[in-house]
């Protein structure tokens, strides 16, 4: 089997076409608990990660936004009421237990009157050209088999001057820091899965794929390759996480 054939799932070396589905496996497994681990494992910071990537997104009313992975939709549930009646927001998961859980969550608050859910793989997004003011995609780039394809794609379906933000783990710069994120991610985060999930394996996995996800500069690399111009990143949490932004000419 040559390289070509080949990505990683975590740490291990498997086939592309089996990426897909052990991926699905992962989030079939968490999605439940998914909302309930994500403050746990951050303490509740992700949502100031979230909200400060909607404020970089620039979207406002009548806008049309799309939320790749959306999950279990908390990005969703702002846009809706930042685009209001005139707007549309799209929130796409390639899993299909992580979008009921969110389709769920989100009609539950009241916040579905402009929201459409899709199962959609970001590699192919079946959507028409020019479609969309703005993409985000949380926590969900680093799950994709072709990045630079997923990237093509988005670029292809945002309207001229729309605009992508990634908002992924990334490397902390911090030599002390990234010592202490280590052991926190490969001790305390399979075991937490474990107490309160019943499940060690899918988060090793989600640790694993932190780690095998590309540095800030290689992505902004990767965006600009896919056709992306203006892209920038910021940094949060000392590197911990990383929201990129990149603009359609």
């Amino acid at each position: 089997m040559s390289d070509k054939d080949t990505t990683h799932f975590g740490y291990q070396t498997v086939d592309k076409d089996d990426k897909a589905g052990m991926v699905a496996g992962v989030f079939h497994s968490v999605a439940a608990r998914y909302d309930l681990m994500n403050d746990l494992m951050s303490g509740g910071i992700h949502r100031i990660w979230k909200r400060f990537t909607i404020e970089l997104s620039g979207v406002r009313r009548g806008n049309a936004v799309l939320d790749i992975a959306g999950g279990t939709g908390d990005l969703a549930a702002r846009f809706a009421d930042l685009v209001g009646d005139q707007g549309r927001v799209v929130l796409a998961d390639i899993n299909d237990s992580m979008l009921r859980v969110g389709r769920d969550k989100l009609i539950d608050g009241g916040h579905a009157g402009n929201i459409e859910f899709v199962q959609a793989d970001a590699q192919d997004l079946p959507f028409p050209d020019d479609s969309f003011d703005c993409i985000t995609i949380a926590f969900g780039l680093r799950n994709v088999t072709d990045k630079d394809r997923a990237l093509r794609s988005m670029l292809r379906v945002l309207k001229p001057g729309g605009r992508l933000l990634v908002l992924e783990f990334s490397k902390p710069g911090n030599e002390v820091l990234s010592k202490a994120y280590d052991t926190y991610s490969f001790k305390l985060l399979p075991l937490m899965g474990k107490l309160v999930a019943n499940d060690s394996e899918s988060y090793q996995y989600l640790a694993e794929s932190i780690r095998m996800h590309p540095d800030q500069e290689t992505l902004r690399d990767m965006m600009e390759d896919a056709g992306f111009s203006r892209c920038e990143f910021h940094n949060m949490t000392g590197g911990i996480v990383a929201v990129h932004r990149g603009v359609k000419s």
